[in-house]
C-alpha cells in the first residue's frame, strides 16, 4: 500500500496500465522508479531532517517499548527462532523423543508464526518500507519463519457452481466434519471454507473444515429423484465455500494453480453417479480376501518375540485375525527396506511362522529417505537425482523420523521403476509381506504446516513443476509406485497387492485401502468416524477404515468394546495404537470384554462372503461398500442428514452405539418393509425402541435380501476356504428376496480369465432358486451349503421342502423350526449348481 501511494505522489511519471510484463521487464521498470524516487527522497530528507529528528526519536523510543514488552511476554524472538532451528536439526535417539518433537514442533510453529510476524512489524516500523521495497520479494508469502517465494507469481482459479434445488451436498473428503456439508462463512456453519490440502495433522480437531491427510475434490448433490456430482480436477491447494439458499446450494471453488478442468456428472441415481465418477477416476481395486479380515497393529511390536506372543494370544483365545503389522521401529534407524538386526534378526522365519497359520505381515515404508551415504536406497537415488528438489535445485532436505531426509519424486516414472527395484531387493521380505505407506502427504517436520515447501521442484523433463501444483497427488503417486512394485514382485503379475495409504486423491481407490489417520480414544472420535468414512466412501475411497480403539490415548474397556462392535462393519478393519499407549490386545481387559470383542471379530469373519461379494461388485460398478442411508432410500428426505447410521451394501443396516453408559435407543428403520436382527432374526418394521446392554449391537438385515455367510470359527480367511456356506433369507412383505454370491481363489487375477463362480439366489412364490451365472474351471474351494435360514414366514412352518435339481432325483430336506426363523440343515447342495427348493405349506 505504501509503495502504491508513493507512486501516486509522482505525477510526472507516466504510469500506464498495460499487458502484464515479464519479470525481468517489471524489475527494470521498478528499479528505474526506485532510482527516481530515491533522488526525490534525498532532497526531501535533507530539507526535513531537523524538523523530523525529534519525531523519529519518539517513534523509535515507542517501538523499543513495544519490542521490550513483547520480549518480556514470550522471550527474545531471535533466540526463539535460533532455538527452533536447533530443534529442527536435533537427532533424536529415542522413540518417545521423536514423537514428542513432532508434537512440540506442531504447537511451536503456531507460536513462532506470531513471533516472526510481530518481529517483522517492529523492524518495519523503524525503517521506510518504500526504501526497502524490492520486486524480488513482492510475491513472497511468509508462514512463521518459512518463505514461499512464488517464483512464477501469485495465481488462482475459481468458479461458482450451484446445485439447483438441492439443500444437501456431500463428499470433498477429508474432513472431520458432518456428512451433509455445512454452510461456510456464516454463524450457522463454519466461519472458514472447506480446505483440501494434504497435511499431517497431529491430534486433529473435530467438526472443522480444516484440511486433513487426503483430498478428493468431488461433491455430490442429492434431492428426491436426482443425484448429481461435480469433480473439480485440481491437485493444488483448494478451498470450497458453501452457501444454501431457497434455490439450492451455491458453491465457490478456488484453487491456487492449475487449469479449470471440471467434470459434471448427471446421475440421475446414486448408483449411476458413482459408476460415472469411477469411470473417470478408475474403479476400486478388488482386494485379496485376507485384507478384508481383521488386522492387528500398534506402534510398535518391539521384536520377534513380541510378534510371536501376540500371535499366540490370538490362538489361545480363539480370536481370528489375518494380518499383524510393524511400524517404524522395526527398521535399522528408520531406513526403510531394512530390519533392526537386534530385534528382528530373522524376519523370514517370523513371516513363515505366521504363514503356516494362514496369516500375513505388513511393514511400514514411508517416502522420506534417510540422508546417509551408506544407505543403499539413498545413495542410488542421490546419484540418479531421484529426489524432489528445493527452490535452488538441490535435493530437498527436510526433517522426518530418520532425521535429515530427502523425498523421492514419485511423479517420475523412472523413480517408480526404482521403487519397484527396492522391493525386489528387500532383504528379509517374503511374498506374505505387504506394505503400509504413511507420512505421504508428504509430512515434513521442518516444513511449513509440517509439509513440503510449495516452491520445491519436481523435475518432470522437459519441464520443472512446482510442488504447489501437484501437492495433493504426491501421495497418490506413491500409492501407484507401491502398487506397481507389488505387482512386479510376482514375475507373472498374478498376485493382487494389498497396501494401506494415509494420503490419497481421487482415483486412489484403484490402489488399495485408506484410513482416517491419527484419531483419539474418545467417544466423540468414535462418533465422528461414521461421517468421515461415509464421506470417504462418497469420494470413491470405498476400502476405508479407522484405527479401532483410537490411535492416541487409552480407551476404557467400554469404549474399546463399542469400537470393535462398529469396526467389524468398517470396510477396512484394523486395531492400532500409539507407542505411548498401554497395550490393548483383546484379552487384556477381563473376560467379559474379551468375550464381546472376540464375538465382534467373529461376526466380521462370518460375513466375509458377503463383504467379498460387495468388493467384487464395487470393482465393477464403483458402488461404495459403506453407504449413507439415503444412498439406498434416495426419496426419503428423513434420511438425507443421517450420519449415525449406515448401510453395508444394500442388505445390512447398522446403528452403532457411540455413547457411554447408554441404556436405551430409538431407531427409525427406513421403508415399510421388515428388518431382521442380524443375530437372532427377530423382525421389526418402522420405529424400534431398544433397551441397550454392552452386548447389544443394533444391526439388521433388510427384508427382501439374501446374504451368504460362513459360520464356522477359523483362525483366518485362509483357513475358511474349505468351509461350507450358510444362506440367510430375509423375506419382504411380499415374501420375496434376492441375493448374490461371488467366489474365486481370493488372491490372483485369474478371475479376469473367467476363473470364478457367480450365482444368484431368489425366493419367490414359496420357492428358493439358485441360478449359476458363471462357473469357471479352477481349483474351487468348498461350494457346499450346510444351512439355509429363512426369516419372515411369520410362524408358518412348511410341511415339506423338496429339492429339485437336474443332477439328482427329487428329495425332501429336513426342516427345523426356530423362534424367529426356519432352518434347512445339511441340504447337501452346492452354490455352483442350479437347483430349486419348493416349500409346501
Amino acid at each position: 500500500e505504501h509503495y502504491r501511494l508513493k507512486l501516486e505522489e509522482q505525477p510526472s511519471q507516466n504510469i500506464q496500465i498495460a499487458e502484464p510484463l515479464n519479470f525481468n521487464e517489471q524489475e527494470q521498470q521498478n528499479n528505474q522508479l526506485n532510482e527516481n524516487n530515491s533522488e526525490n527522497d534525498s532532497e526531501n530528507d535533507s530539507e526535513n531532517d531537523s524538523e523530523n529528528d525529534s519525531e523519529n526519536e519518539n517513534e523509535i523510543e515507542i517501538d523499543s517499548e513495544i519490542e521490550n514488552d513483547f520480549s518480556d511476554l514470550i522471550g527474545d524472538p531471535d533466540q526463539l527462532i535460533e532455538e527452533q532451528e536447533q530443534e529442527q536439526h536435533q537427532v533424536h535417539h529415542h522413540h518417545h523423543e521423536e514423537e514428542q518433537q513432532h508434537h512440540e514442533k506442531y504447537k511451536y510453529e503456531k507460536k513462532m508464526s506470531v513471533v516472526e510476524a510481530v518481529k517483522q512489524s517492529l523492524e518495519a516500523a523503524k525503517t521506510s518500507p518504500y526504501k526497502q521495497a524490492s520486486t524480488k520479494n513482492l510475491w513472497d508469502e511468509r508462514f512463521g519463519s518459512y518463505v514461499d517465494t512464488k517464483p512464477k507469481g501469485p495465481s488462482s482459479m475459481a468458479m461458482d457452481i450451484t446445485f439447483i434445488g438441492m439443500q444437501h451436498v456431500y463428499g470433498i473428503p477429508e474432513h472431520a466434519s458432518s456428512l451433509s456439508l455445512k454452510q461456510t462463512g456464516t454463524n450457522e456453519g463454519y466461519s472458514e471454507p472447506y480446505r483440501l490440502y494434504n497435511l499431517d495433522v497431529f491430534e486433529y480437531e473435530l467438526d472443522e473444515p480444516m484440511a486433513l491427510y487426503g483430498s478428493v475434490p468431488f461433491m455430490v448433490g442429492h434431492k428426491i429423484g436426482l443425484s448429481t456430482g461435480i469433480f473439480w480436477l485440481s491437485s493444488s491447494e483448494t478451498w470450497i465455500d458453501i452457501k444454501k439458499t431457497e434455490k439450492g446450494t451455491r458453491t465457490h471453488w478456488i484453487s491456487e494453480s492449475g487449469i479449470i478442468d471440471i467434470f459434471i456428472l448427471f446421475g440421475p441415481t446414486p448408483a449411476k453417479l458413482f459408476n460415472q465418477f469411477t469411470k473417470i477416476t478408475s474403479k476400486p481395486q478388488f482386494p485379496p480376501i485376507f485384507s478384508i479380515g481383521y488386522h492387528q497393529c500398534r506402534w510398535n511390536y518391539k521384536d520377534q518375540e513380541d510378534v510371536s506372543n501376540v500371535n499366540a494370544g490370538f490362538e489361545e483365545h480363539v480370536i481370528p485375525y489375518d494380518v499383524i503389522w510393524l511400524d517404524i521401529e522395526h527398521t535399522d534407524g528408520k531406513r526403510y527396506f531394512t530390519w533392526d538386526n537386534k530385534f528382528f534378526a530373522n524376519p523370514i522365519e517370523m513371516q513363515d511362522n505366521l504363514a503356516r497359520l494362514g496369516r500375513k505381515m505388513v511393514t511400514i515404508i514411508d517416502p522420506h529417505i534417510k540422508r546417509d551415504s551408506n544407505y543403499h536406497v539413498f545413495s542410488i537415488a542421490e546419484d540418479r537425482s531421484y529426489f524432489v528438489k528445493d527452490r535452488k535445485g538441490k535435493d530437498f532436505d527436510g526433517w522426518c523420523w530418520p532425521g535429515s531426509s530427502s523425498w523421492l519424486d514419485f511423479l517420475r516414472p523412472q523413480v517408480r521403476d526404482f521403487w519397484s527395484q527396492c522391493f525386489l531387493e528387500y532383504k528379509g521380505a517374503t511374498n506374505n509381506l505387504f506394505t503400509w505407506n504413511d507420512m505421504n502427504e508428504p509430512s515434513v517436520f521442518s516444513g511449513p504446516e509440517v509439509t513440503m515447501d510449495k516452491d520445491a521442484i519436481h523435475k518432470l523433463n522437459p519441464i520443472d513443476i512446482e510442488h504447489r501444483d501437484v501437492h495433493n497427488i504426491y501421495g497418490y503417486y506413491m500409492q501407484m509406485a507401491t502398487f506397481e512394485a507389488h505387482l512386479n514382485r510376482d514375475q507373472n503379475h498374478n498376485t493382487r497387492p494389498f497396501l494401506l495409504s494415509r494420503a490419497f486423491f481421487a482415483g486412489s481407490q484403484q490402489f488399495g485401502a485408506v484410513w482416517t489417520g491419527d484419531n483419539t480414544a474418545r467417544w466423540d472420535h468414535l462418533q465422528a468416524t461414521q461421517s468421515m468414512l461415509l464421506s470417504l466412501s462418497l469420494g470413491g475411497i470405498v476400502f476405508c477404515g479407522a484405527d479401532v480403539g483410537g490411535f492416541f490415548g487409552n480407551p476404557d474397556p467400554e469404549l474399546l468394546t463399542r469400537w470393535y462392535q462398529v469396526g467389524t462393519f468398517y470396510p477396512f478393519f484394523r486395531g492400532h495404537a500409539h507407542i505411548d499407549t498401554a497395550r490393548r490386545e483383546p484379552w487384556l481387559f477381563g473376560e467379559r470384554y474379551l468375550t464381546l470383542i472376540r464375538e465382534a471379530i467373529r461376526t466380521r469373519y462370518s460375513l466375509i462372503p458377503y463383504f467379498y461379494t460387495l468388493f467384487k461388485q464395487s470393482s465393477e460398478t464403483g458402488l461404495p461398500i459403506m453407504r449413507p442411508i439415503w444412498f439406498e432410500f434416495e426419496n426419503d428426505t428423513q434420511t438425507f442428514e443421517i450420519e449415525n447410521q449406515f448401510m453395508i451394501g444394500s442388505a445390512i443396516f447398522v446403528h452403532p452405539i457411540t455413547e457411554s453408559q447408554l441404556n436405551h435407543i430409538s431407531i427409525d428403520l427406513p421403508s415399510n418393509q421388515p428388518w431382521y436382527n442380524l443375530f437372532n432374526y427377530q423382525s421389526t418394521i418402522g420405529k424400534l425402541s431398544l433397551d441397550i446392554t454392552l452386548e447389544t449391537v443394533p444391526a439388521f438385515i433388510r427384508g427382501g435380501y439374501i446374504i451368504p455367510k460362513k459360520e464356522r470359527v477359523r483362525r483366518s480367511t485362509t483357513q475358511m476356504v474349505y468351509d461350507p456356506y450358510t444362506i440367510v433369507i430375509a423375506l419382504d412383505n411380499q415374501k420375496q428376496a434376492k441375493g448374490e454370491l461371488y467366489i474365486d481363489d481370493g488372491k490372483s487375477f485369474d478371475y479376469k480369465n473367467g476363473q470364478y463362480i457367480l450365482t444368484n439366489f431368489e425366493f419367490k412364490l414359496n420357492q428358493l432358486t439358485n441360478k449359476v451365472i458363471h462357473s469357471g474351471e479352477f481349483n474351487k474351494p468348498n461350494t457346499f451349503i450346510e444351512r439355509i435360514v429363512i426369516a419372515g414366514l411369520n410362524n408358518l412352518i412348511p410341511k415339506k421342502a423338496i429339492l429339485k435339481a437336474n443332477y439328482s432325483t427329487d428329495r425332501q430336506i429336513t426342516i427345523l423350526s426356530s423362534t424367529n426363523s426356519i432352518i434347512l440343515r445339511k441340504p447337501e447342495i452346492k452354490v455352483d449348481q442350479d437347483w430349486s427348493i419348493i416349500f409346501e405349506f
